[in-house]
């Protein structure tokens, strides 16, 4: 008699062609994951041959119950590292069945920035620092620290080792292993400053990959979690007091920054994104004003600042950026619930396209 364990686990291959797309889209608050699952008659490589999809969205907070029917458009595919085998996973985006795009489909106007010309010819990377809070299922505390109680003060826990100092380990590990399995361009991972917080970096990434990657990575991470029976937050204060918060720095670079002479172009588009701080912070996280108070590494959330090798600035340049005279920066102020499509496009949008 066959166990659960074997069942989950049969291969599909050894009697069939076909395979499962597990359909992956962003629900009505704009953080949280929806997925379902259909059969295709056997392996898919290119999203356009995948087929759209429906789905109830007034149950997701996104269209009303009399007319409540969404469409989702398959934009990304990559491996599933549950299902495994030629079973995918994809990263849909959604719109009316008449073909216009949700208020929170944030992939299609960030697609739109990142094909027009001008964007395309500068090649923007980005390397996202996706930080993110285990918590203890059934009491939201942080996973590790005693109930009611709180661990020892920070310092200690920042790429730590130990039973006392890396709480959820084997979880992190899985999430970075699935994640390379899946295809996912992840880059590192390490334990943050707060006890039962980590870090995981995805990047380089090119244009609107960057924010497939982002939720495809997201959404392993909320599946293995829920297996281990720990709850996930892109909270960006979890815990108030003396804690350190929960960001995803943004670290971008354009072709011509990363050729000879860059750094005087990455000084102009720095000095752009000042101009623009008020419109930036709005778009980069709900909650940031709890994380963005000058303390715990960031800069004010008023305030817009930049320096070489600074982590209490609003933008940090790397001291070999400085040294070589070309390469990259760090933009510090988006929280860890931001999403990838707004913060990518509007960081190429107001750099690349926007005239003050």
């Amino acid at each position: 008699m066959s166990l659960l364990s074997d069942l989950i686990n049969l291969n599909l291959s050894e009697s069939t062609e076909k395979i499962v797309a597990e359909y992956i889209w962003v629900g009505g608050s704009g953080m949280d994951l929806r997925s379902k699952a259909r059969t295709l008659p056997g392996p898919v490589s290119d999203p356009a041959k995948l087929p759209k999809w429906n789905y109830d969205g007034s149950s997701t907070d996104q269209a009303p119950g009399d007319d409540s029917e969404v469409i989702l458009y398959p934009q990304a595919i990559f491996k599933d590292p549950f299902r495994r085998g030629n079973n995918i996973l994809v990263i849909c985006d959604v719109y009316t069945p008449a073909g216009e795009p949700l208020p929170t489909n944030k992939r299609y106007d960030a697609a739109k920035i990142f094909s027009h010309p001008d964007v395309a010819a500068e090649e923007p990377w980005y390397g996202i620092e996706q930080e993110y809070t285990l918590l203890q299922k059934d009491v939201n505390w942080p996973l590790g620290w005693p109930l009611g109680g709180f661990p020892g003060p920070q310092g200690p826990y920042y790429c730590g080792t130990g039973a006392d100092k890396a709480y959820g380990r084997d979880i992190v590990d899985a999430h970075y292993k699935a994640c390379i399995y899946a295809g996912i361009n992840i880059s590192g991972i390490n334990g943050e400053v707060m006890p039962g917080q980590w870090e995981f970096q995805v990047g380089p990434s090119v244009g609107i990959s960057a924010g497939d990657e982002v939720w495809a990575a997201r959404y392993i991470l909320e599946r293995i979690t829920e297996m281990a029976g720990v709850i996930v937050s892109f909270d960006p204060k979890p815990i108030p007091g003396d804690w350190n918060g929960a960001g995803a720095h943004s670290n971008y670079s354009t072709k011509s920054m990363r050729d000879e002479g860059g750094y005087e172009v990455i000084k102009k588009a720095i000095e752009k994104l000042g101009l623009r701080h008020k419109e930036h912070i709005a778009a980069y996280g709900e909650g940031n004003e709890r994380r963005l108070t000058g303390r715990h590494e960031t800069a004010d959330i008023n305030t817009f600042s930049w320096g070489v090798a600074n982590r209490g600035s609003s933008i940090r340049v790397g001291r070999d950026t400085e040294k070589n005279g070309k390469g990259y920066f760090e933009d510090r102020r988006p929280a860890s619930n931001m999403d990838p499509y707004v913060v990518t496009s509007m960081i190429a949008e107001t750099t690349i396209l926007w005239k003050p």
